[in-house]
């Protein structure tokens, strides 16, 4: 069986390039691992920039939808030291320049934008190969196969794809997250809503912090980052959860005490997320028929803010190149790679460089004096 475009992964990016190719009337095919759009949670809340983000969603046409998902007040940003005092805070100044939207709630737009049968549930690739006539093949855990001449990869950091076009694979950079929620905030937890605030919370210090997002639900979503070995997050033992969180707050002694309560207070599950990146400068030679986007093509850590962003708009940039030269594939892929390399590894080196800052001994007062210079 052969699909005229063939997108592994239902990420925003693989969504993104399905939608910009539906709106100009290219047929796409995404095959995805998870059963259904409600197999697992999908992340916290993202600011979608007015350079990239936003230009993708405009090409898509679904501006004025994305538009109803903004939290209002959710740019507001709050940067403490590890006392609680307050280092620099902002309010949305509503600017509309990088407002923040549940990625949840972005990620059904781009669903409910498509056919109903762009998305093959449940199809989880165990490998891809050349056929060497121009074809591809990609393997699935059930048993089924399916080809195509035009592949691309969408399967985010560990992506089954990727290897048709480079030997890269992700490295651990040094930081690992653990991930928790609190839930109905200005109810249950005010003076953890009340030192987050009305958008995200930044304390960062010893190598170590917290960073918080207010949710549209209400909810707040807990980020504690840590500078640490990569074998540091086996020692959270994810069946106890009030172990998990003694394990994480002997990280934090001497830290406020509502700080520390964005621990203590946890209502979710303890989720580990070690940091793990591509090269800054990760890129291919030009390989017939097969591309990749997103994360599979330059993960990256999130202190450039750019992760979804940067899939988004790869998705669209790769849907106008196919668009703009029908019939020619390598025309449109290498017009594509032509300008994803050098925006991926601009927006990968400002990560780098960022995740270092963040994770220091200052962290909160580095990160407020990089702010304030922004602003002058």
């Amino acid at each position: 069986m052969t699909d005229s475009v063939t997108i592994v992964g239902a990420g925003l990016g693989g969504l993104t390039l399905a939608r910009v190719l539906h709106v100009r009337g290219i047929p796409a095919t995404i095959y995805e691992l998870d059963a259904s759009p409600q197999a697992r949670t999908q992340g916290g809340m993202l600011d979608i920039h007015d350079y990239n983000g936003q230009l993708a969603i405009k090409a898509a046409g679904l501006n004025e939808e994305f538009r109803s998902l903004i939290l209002p007040g959710g740019e507001a940003m709050r940067i403490l030291d590890k006392h609680g005092t307050a280092l620099m805070e902002e309010q949305d100044d509503g600017d509309g320049t990088r407002p923040e939207v549940d990625r949840g709630d972005l990620r059904r737009m781009l669903l409910n934008s498509l056919p109903g049968d762009t998305i093959r549930w449940g199809m989880k690739v165990t490998s891809a190969r050349s056929m060497g006539n121009g074809e591809y093949e990609l393997c699935f855990a059930d048993g089924s196969t399916r080809t195509t001449q035009l592949l691309v990869g969408a399967d985010g950091a560990w992506s089954r794809i990727r290897p048709l076009v480079s030997k890269a694979s992700p490295q651990y950079a040094g930081v690992s997250f653990v991930e928790l929620d609190l839930f109905e905030a200005d109810d249950r937890h005010p003076r953890s809503a009340e030192v987050v605030g009305g958008g995200i919370l930044f304390a960062l210090d010893d190598n170590r912090g917290f960073i918080a997002h207010r949710e549209t639900d209400g909810s707040l979503h807990v980020y504690i980052g840590l500078k640490t070995g990569q074998q540091w997050v086996s020692t959270i033992d994810r069946s106890d959860n009030d172990k998990a969180k003694a394990t994480l707050l002997a990280e934090f002694p001497g830290w406020a005490s509502e700080l520390r309560a964005l621990v203590s207070e946890a209502d979710s599950p303890l989720v580990p997320r070690p940091i793990n990146v591509l090269p800054v400068d990760h890129r291919w030679e030009r390989v017939p028929g097969v591309t990749l986007l997103g994360d599979a093509a330059h993960v990256m850590s999130p202190f450039a803010g750019e992760g979804a962003n940067l899939a988004m708009f790869d998705g669209a940039e790769l849907g106008e190149a196919i668009a703009a030269h029908p019939g020619d594939v390598e025309a449109a892929l290498s017009a594509y790679e032509r300008n994803l390399f050098p925006r991926s590894a601009d927006a990968a080196a400002e990560a780098a460089k960022n995740l270092e800052l963040c994770f220091s001994d200052s962290g909160s007062r580095r990160l407020a004096d990089q702010f304030a210079s922004y602003a002058q």
